[in-house]
């Protein structure tokens, strides 16, 4: 739980994500720490992290919440080693086999990051609009459109 002010500030920095509530956060580390993961730098503060849920009408699917890392730290694969490890450890525990998650278009960084997710497990990607942009009630809001990713190849570790 303790987590959760730092992956605001992180989310916040990112310039790219919805930011949520700060409160969301703190509940986001206590409710669903075991479905995400934090990168620390050599400090011990958290510099990137993936939230995710298991789907409760999906058991077999990750949804990919938001990831995010620290601008000092960007370029250096830290996201995709945080999103194999997350995805590794639940397809062991949890039978993941499947992730999805939401992008909007042109957040050019995200897209990249899951095709070559899907690449690196010899998954197929499906993209279809989940939410038009006319959904959202609180303003203009770009469509967020959902990558679907599976099944996953089982890879080593």
């Amino acid at each position: 739980m303790s987590d959760g002010a730092a992956l605001w500030r992180l989310a916040k920095e990112s310039k790219t994500l919805d930011l949520n509530s700060s409160y969301s956060y703190l509940l986001w580390c206590r409710d669903f720490a075991g479905t995400s993961v934090v990168a620390r730098g050599a400090d011990g503060e958290p510099v990137g992290f993936v939230t995710g849920y298991v789907r409760p009408d999906r058991p077999g699917t990750l949804l990919v919440w938001q990831v995010a890392v620290d601008s000092a730290h960007r370029g250096l694969g830290i996201a995709a080693a945080l999103l194999d490890g997350l995805t590794a450890r639940l397809a062991d525990e949890l039978g993941i086999t499947r992730v999805e998650t939401t992008i909007t278009p042109g957040n050019t960084a995200s897209e990249r990051l899951f095709t070559s997710f899907a690449a690196r497990h010899g998954a197929d990607l499906t993209r279809e609009v989940l939410f038009p942009a006319d959904l959202f009630p609180d303003g203009p809001h770009d469509p967020e459109v959902l990558y679907r990713i599976g099944p996953l190849t089982p890879t080593t570790h």
